[in-house]
């Protein structure tokens, strides 16, 4: 089981779409009110995908993150003084009479890193200390700014219940990041740190996946009557996400072989263009209700767009960067 789960983690860049294209034949194929049942499990399965990287995430890192503050710093400003905004601005030009879509565009935008960021970065021979880094302080800062930018960006266009925002924030990011921590904390003092991270720590991921690929399946069943009827709608969704992850993808590279050395600016990228989608996932369906479905369903096309991206620049990262030091000369 654990072998299968780890093969499917690395192979996210199949599963996704299979389980997208899974969800919408049952929302397809079954009655409405079966469909909607689905919402019930997006809270556990949230869970399921947050709480294991939690595990395996070392909270310390974020004292230690502040050492390389330039880094860091310039991270955190294309998180959340450029992309969102930018997000903000594609958003209104091309979804002006539909603001949820709108919305997920956003969502999107407001919740950098996730575990993708630190694998990525490990793949292409990057700062993996720099990546866990961004991950931790990108995840914290975006899940306390995200209710204030949402407000303040599209308060007026969407109906913005604040507390239910917050709450659910709560629910799927702050309380599995301190049972994470503790989880963490209990194993360190049963195995050794070298056990820890080689026998414990890799089923973590695997476990994630289940969440990741059941919030995808239940996201586009919840919306695939809307994309039967107008099929149109997805590339309409795809045209200003390939906008937002070329721009994103441009800028992290441009400055990072401006700024730092090749491990640091491959952090910078993936500490960037990687967005949280699952976290951004459960805010759309669980604060918005019913008009949240739209959202989600930006966001859910985010993924196929996010893993291959990233996947496909894992391949040009010797010829953008240069080699490994040690495979240098």
């Amino acid at each position: 089981m654990w072998n299968l789960l780890v093969k499917i983690n690395k192979n996210l860049i199949y599963a996704i779409p299979l389980l997208m294209v899974g969800g919408f034949c049952f929302g397809v194929a079954f009655d409405a009110g079966i469909v909607k049942g689905l919402k019930q499990l997006i809270m556990p399965l949230t869970f399921l995908m947050v709480y294991p990287m939690m595990v395996t995430l070392n909270i310390k890192h974020l004292q230690q993150g502040l050492k390389n503050v330039k880094l860091q710093l310039l991270a955190q400003v294309i998180n959340f003084g450029i992309i969102p905004f930018v997000a903000f601005g594609l958003g209104k030009w091309f979804f002006a009479d539909q603001p949820y879509l709108a919305l997920g565009l956003l969502l999107a935008a407001l919740l950098p890193t996730s575990g993708m960021t630190i694998s990525w970065t490990g793949f292409a021979k990057g700062n993996m200390g720099a990546a866990i880094n961004m991950t931790v302080i990108g995840l914290t800062l975006g899940s306390l700014a995200t209710p204030f930018y949402v407000q303040g960006l599209l308060g007026e266009a969407v109906d913005v219940n604040m507390v239910q925002v917050i709450k659910q924030i709560v629910y799927i990011v702050f309380i599995p990041m301190v049972l994470g921590f503790l989880t963490r904390t209990a194993l360190l003092q049963k195995y050794t740190m070298s056990e820890f991270k080689k026998s414990i720590a890799p089923r973590f991921p695997a476990m994630s996946t289940i969440g990741v690929l059941g919030i995808v399946f239940v996201a586009m069943a919840l919306k695939a009557k809307t994309v039967m009827a107008d099929p149109a709608i997805l590339g309409s969704i795809f045209i200003p996400l390939l906008i937002i992850y070329t721009l994103n993808y441009v800028l992290s590279t441009v400055l990072g072989k401006m700024f730092f050395a090749r491990g640091d600016a491959i952090a910078l990228v993936y500490g960037t263009v990687m967005r949280n989608l699952s976290i951004a996932l459960a805010i759309a369906i669980n604060a918005f209700g019913e008009a949240g479905a739209n959202a989600a369903l930006v966001i859910a096309l985010s993924y196929i767009i996010q893993v291959q991206s990233a996947a496909w620049y894992v391949k040009v990262t010797d010829k953008v960067f240069g080699p490994p030091p040690e495979e240098a000369g």
